[in-house]
């Protein structure tokens, strides 16, 4: 039997079922403000890398993370769920202060960074992913989410995960491996 043909109990029709708006809307919001952090580090690294072979890869990434974004928006209206802006504009001010982190160099960008946004980005995506599987959860029985559209979210954040995965074992390799004799690099 397919999700279109499936009938499922509506909120109300089954009191012990129905979706707690209040926590939703909290959930959901937090989601929000971590997904607006995502959307920022994913564009920040994708200028950061541009030119590079992770270059074109993290564009689609970063593109499809605002793409995200924008879903996640849509489903709090549909929803009646208010964004509630003091948590949108912490995951941005978190955002821009973890750019400010020691990378082992003062001026220039460390291959370093990219190895840490990327571990970063693989965070964000895997809650967003749980995020998208306790939705999916929750949209058997409540009738305001569609779980066809959830299960193509689902299937966007594990390819966006696998992606970052592949990308972060290159990074690695190319930044750790180095010509120099083992023992004789930069003491940290």
């Amino acid at each position: 039997m397919t999700h279109a043909t499936r009938t499922r109990p509506t909120p109300t029709s089954d009191p012990a079922r129905r979706t707690d708006t209040r926590l939703l809307s909290v959930y959901l919001n937090d989601h929000l403000a971590g997904a607006t952090a995502g959307t920022d580090r994913a564009r920040y690294l994708a200028r950061s890398c541009r030119g590079t072979d992770l270059g074109p890869t993290l564009e689609a990434i970063a593109g499809e993370i605002a793409k995200d974004r924008r879903s996640l928006t849509d489903l709090l209206h549909r929803l009646h769920i208010p964004a509630r802006r003091y948590k949108v504009a912490a995951g941005w001010t978190a955002e821009k202060l973890g750019r400010l982190k020691a990378n082992g160099r003062l001026v220039r960008r460390s291959p370093l960074s990219t190895v840490i946004e990327l571990e970063m980005l693989r965070v964000g995506v895997t809650g967003k992913i749980a995020c998208w599987e306790a939705l999916r959860q929750l949209a058997e029985s409540d009738e305001r989410l569609e779980p066809d559209v959830l299960d193509d979210l689902l299937r966007r954040g594990h390819r966006q995960l696998n992606a970052l995965e592949e990308l972060h074992r290159e990074q690695t390799a190319s930044t750790f491996h180095t010509a120099e004799p083992h023992g004789q690099g930069t003491r940290g």
